[in-house]
């Protein structure tokens, strides 16, 4: 019997009664308070400034101890040199810039070359053209030094950051109780906003480069730790048998056995870190990380939009190269040629590359413009894209203005500030029966224990406006994107273009959102909302097809036989087995929402995202990783409810 069903009981004499269940009573209490707001004491509408908790003053102080009392600064400062020495490596090497080992720049043409060889290996013409293409375009565009700053700081993170997560991912595949203490601390880390990371770095190694590459490597830890468990737990008993039976031993059997067994979680792993650190360099540019995400941030404060989109376009096509190359290598085989073939043979593709290397150092060599595209040589983009803008902006201007002026007065306006009238204390009991509702007591206890602590911490107001920001853009998402996912789902042709299509706007880092919004709505709470909208639905569109998709063909035929129409098929049959999928979506899409309102702060914002950027220029860690963990919390919470619902869901379709 589910938790929140109101039940008959038999009581004395056979008399029958009904009970009322807890879920129940506690939101009628909820709707109690609401409309006896005018009459309730001024503590249960807002917690009094004497019970606010000083969460921030705590972390301060434990933060201080580490630095000055411990010393701990001295370990990160040194740990902050050995990353700063690798940067300085791949920095000479990519832009020239004047540190070990000399060398200088390598031409762009011999880059370029090399990622499009190794396109052509992994997949062939067609990704060498898309890899090799990006970089030409980097070139020619004159965005090659801001491109490599972006690039030499992926280039030295994801190594440390693929070691750091095998290292863990195998020590909590090994170890139980470590994988327990791992767990939540990985659901945190992957709730937190990008900006809570950034604040302790800045503290503890200061800004530039080296603080960017660090604070790269540990946003973009997890998902290796997660994918590492995953590949080693998958990995089927009979090859183990078989690497035992060898006479492996233990390291052998990880290193010879395991973990090529493991290969393909761990190369999705590897290509999960890259996309990661490519989102996290370019939002790295708020603690003086220089780069493509720098010049963007510039451009964009200065509302000059055809050079953004430039820049926008660069990022873009570098985050899908990266995605595209790692993908592939993740998917592709080992070749085995025959063994009495010979070493020219066996190595002809790299005899190609290094073919190609030697044309590009000479090429370069002989003509400047192959090796550099000074400035003045660049082409540009950034006129026709102002003056097509500027005819965009002037031909749907009154269509903006008046969906800008509606949505402000009639909507975004009124629900903000209804969310902000409602008392602390029926928001609490509200999501105590909702929980109560779906889990029972636990998932009660669950939605108190991650919204308390937003109460108790003294930014309940601003975390309602970003549930008030988060609610709109979610349910205005599912208005676009489940229709557009059923439509895709009808015809398989559509489905794996919109699917392709998703797999690209994921690539996008979250910044690139925020240039279309500046151009049509300004800088306002419509311009955040649409950002928002456009990140979160594409995964209700993915999992809406997925779902659908996912639906047996043989229960779709029965209900076919039963003579239902197409629209009773849909309804009755494809939507409630695909709903498990589709709530994974709608998980998501809460997810991608919560990290782009607080990116959107940027364009302007009251809520926690804002005072987020505030506490990152004030290096205030208290405060950055309170609001941080507001905002974990409120995707933790709507994380448990949506997955404990699908499960109790899927388990009742299974019956």
């Amino acid at each position: 019997m589910g938790p929140g069903i109101i039940t008959k009981q038999a009581g004395a004499g056979g008399a029958r009664r009904m009970t009322t269940s807890p879920a129940a009573l506690i939101a009628a209490f909820a709707l109690a308070l609401v409309a006896f707001k005018p009459m309730l004491p001024a503590g249960l509408i807002r917690l009094p400034e004497g019970m606010v908790v000083p969460f921030a003053d705590w972390i301060n102080a434990v933060f201080d101890f580490l630095r000055d009392d411990l010393g701990m600064t001295q370990l990160t400062r040194w740990v902050a040199s050995g990353v700063e020495a690798a940067l300085d490596v791949t920095a000479n090497l990519l832009y020239g810039r004047n540190r070990w080992p000399h060398l200088g720049a390598i031409p762009w043409v011999v880059i370029a070359l090399t990622v499009g060889m190794a396109g052509y290996v992994l997949r062939g013409w067609k990704l060498a053209a898309l890899t090799g293409g990006t970089f030409v375009w980097i070139a020619v565009m004159g965005q090659w030094k801001w491109a490599m700053e972006t690039l030499s700081v992926i280039v030295v993170a994801t190594p440390i950051s693929v070691a750091l997560g095998l290292g863990l991912g195998i020590l909590g595949w090994r170890h139980g109780w470590f994988e327990k203490l791992l767990n939540p601390v990985l659901n945190v880390a992957q709730s937190l906003p990008h900006f809570a990371y950034m604040i302790p770095v800045v503290v503890f190694v200061g800004v530039g480069p080296k603080s960017g590459a660090i604070v790269t490597i540990i946003f973009s830890v997890p998902p290796m730790i997660r994918m590492t468990m995953l590949g080693l737990r998958r990995v089927s008993p009979e090859i183990i048998e078989s690497g035992l039976m060898s006479g492996a031993n233990r390291l052998q059997l990880m290193t010879r056995v395991r973990l090529p067994a493991a290969r393909t979680e761990i190369l999705v792993g590897i290509n999960q870190v890259i996309m990661q650190s490519l989102a996290m360099v370019v939002l790295a540019s708020f603690i003086g990380m220089p780069g493509l995400g720098q010049k963007l941030l510039q451009l964009l404060q200065a509302l000059k939009i055809g050079l953004s989109f430039e820049i926008g376009v660069t990022i873009v096509l570098l985050a899908i190269a990266l995605d595209r190359l790692s993908k592939a290598w993740s998917l592709h085989q080992p070749d085995h040629p025959e063994p009495s073939a010979g070493w020219a043979r066996r190595n002809r593709m790299f005899l190609w590359w290094i073919g190609l290397v030697i044309g590009g150092f000479l090429l370069a060599h002989v003509i400047p413009y192959f090796h550099v595209v000074e400035r003045g040589q660049a082409l540009s983009l950034a006129s026709p894209i102002d003056a097509a803008v500027n005819a965009l902006i002037d031909l749907v201007k009154p269509l903006t203005e008046w969906l800008r002026w509606f949505l402000i007065t009639w909507l975004l306006i009124p629900l903000r500030n209804g969310m902000l009238w409602l008392p602390y204390s029926a928001v609490l009991l509200a999501l105590a029966a909702i929980g109560w509702r779906i889990g029972g007591l636990r998932s009660a206890v669950i939605c108190l224990a991650f919204f308390v602590p937003i109460a108790l911490s003294g930014w309940w107001d601003r975390a309602m406006i970003t549930i008030y920001t988060i609610c709109t853009a979610v349910a205005l998402a599912l208005l676009v994107g489940v229709p557009l996912g059923i439509w895709a789902a009808r015809n398989q042709g559509r489905a794996t273009r919109m699917l392709l299509l998703c797999d690209t706007f994921q690539t996008f880092p979250s910044f690139i959102y925020l240039i279309p919004v500046i151009m049509l709505f300004g800088v306002n709470d419509v311009a955040v909302v649409a950002a928002v909208i456009v990140f979160a639905t594409v995964p209700l569109v993915r999992y809406t097809v997925e779902g659908l998709q996912g639906v047996p063909p043989e229960t779709v035929e029965a209900a076919q036989m039963s003579g239902a129409t197409s629209r009773q098929i849909l309804w009755s049959v494809r939507m409630p087995l695909a709903l498990p999928t589709f709530m994974i979506g709608l998980n998501q899409s809460v997810m991608f929402a919560l990290f782009m309102v607080i990116i959107a702060a940027f364009i302007g914002t009251q809520d926690l995202g804002q005072e987020m950027q505030r506490a990152l220029s004030s290096t205030d860690v208290g405060k950055g990783l309170v609001l941080g963990f507001a905002v974990a919390f409120i995707g933790l919470m709507v994380d448990h409810l949506l997955m404990r619902w699908s499960a109790t869901r899927k388990a009742m379709l299974s019956l």
